[in-house]
């Protein structure tokens, strides 16, 4: 079995200087891991020069659990019309790449296909008709194709230049976690200073950035819910004021304490089936529920009649749906969280970086919910 990746024609937030140490630590794990991969693929290389080059990656040979990610050597892609390729330095397990591993997810791909939606390297070669970029630049990107790969393309709409200040593996992060934690917090819940916000998951890749970000726009009260105290300690150091265990404690009676029985203004809510009743429980009058994942099941349906009363909104917002169908429309928020991760306003948090070969155990790390933050992959 073949795998084709498939070309187309104010607030200063400082993360937690032990979490820091934790990821310069990982890092250079990492790095002294790839240099020996480098050195024993020097004699491949050459095997790489006729005419079909070939690339590892990992693929999806079928819908299953982690088991059915295989490395294989597939033919390298050439970048089409308005695409660039990167030689891949790293890129990241987000939950869609698990969704879409499980079953068919958004209209997605069928197996076999390299999973993968954002990645950090250098760009090595540029498709027709593309301006405003050069071979050589360091780039992060929204793959196009998938970037569990030792190369990824992506359309120039999704490529951003970055500095040699940030690292591949914090500029790996930004696409996906921080574009959609600012859009969520802006475009869909349309934040106002001073609001009472609540975070499921909020350890998590995305809620870990949402919490930072959330005080960088000038939220008031930042409540997060995480299941251990380890869990709670990390958000409370990334901003966040009350830190709910779900595993403890009732999370819409908490949230009315903590609030005075005001509630929360706005909600973000990833999760789904296991959290959507609290998330309305916890929701204040004139408040947004923002509803952008199902990692436990679909939530149940909801009567139209609570709402309208108390004048509350339930926002569906996705990434993937922007990627698809307005991909303009993740530039701007794109700069705009990169530039802030560049200023030192908020950072990824990175719990664990493995080989590109050990994507089986990346999945396996995300999906039991021992990970915090991010889990980087590195070819």
């Amino acid at each position: 079995m073949f795998c084709f990746q498939i070309g187309r024609s104010g607030n200063t937030l400082s993360v937690a200087s032990s979490y820091d140490a934790v990821n310069r630590s990982n890092r250079r794990s990492i790095s002294r891991q790839r240099d020996l991969r480098s050195d024993r693929r020097k004699s491949d290389d050459n095997v790489w020069l006729g005419e079909e080059e070939e690339m590892r990656a990992i693929c999806v040979t079928a819908y299953g659990g982690p088991e059915v990610l295989q490395l294989q050597e597939v033919p390298t892609p050439e970048p089409g019309p308005g695409q660039v390729r990167i030689k891949t330095a790293a890129t990241t397990v987000n939950f869609a790449d698990i969704q879409g591993r499980r079953a068919q997810y958004h209209g997605g791909r069928l197996p076999p296909f390299v999973p993968g939606l954002e990645a950090a390297g250098t760009i090595d070669a540029l498709g027709p008709g593309v301006q405003g970029f050069a071979v050589g630049q360091r780039v992060a990107v929204h793959a196009d194709g998938g970037s569990y790969a030792e190369y990824t393309l992506a359309r120039t709409v999704g490529v951003f230049t970055i500095p040699d200040s940030l690292d591949w593996e914090r500029a790996a992060c930004f696409p996906s976690v921080g574009t959609t934690s600012f859009n969520l917090l802006t475009q869909a819940g349309r934040l106002q200073p001073g609001e009472t916000v609540l975070i499921h998951a909020a350890a998590g890749g995305i809620g870990s950035t949402a919490v930072q970000l959330a005080r960088v726009l000038g939220a008031g009260l930042i409540i997060g819910t995480v299941g251990s105290a380890e869990k709670a300690k990390l958000i409370k150091e990334l901003g966040a004021d009350v830190a709910i265990n779900y595993r403890e404690e009732n999370v819409a009676e908490r949230v009315k304490e903590v609030t005075d029985g005001a509630l929360a203004d706005l909600v973000l809510d990833g999760v789904g089936a296991d959290t959507f009743e609290s998330s309305l429980a916890s929701l204040a009058p004139f408040g947004r529920l923002v509803c952008f994942g199902q990692s436990s099941g679909a939530p149940p349906a909801v009567g139209f009649g609570p709402l309208y009363g108390d004048n509350k909104a339930i926002v569906g917002y996705s990434t993937g749906g922007h990627r698809r169908t307005r991909p303009e429309a993740l530039r701007a928020p794109g700069v705009a969280s990169l530039k802030l991760l560049v200023q030192g306003r908020w950072s990824p948090i990175i719990s664990a970086q493995l080989d590109l070969e050990e994507a089986s155990e990346a999945h396996r790390l995300v999906e039991s919910r021992q990970s915090t933050g991010k889990v980087i992959l590195t070819p």
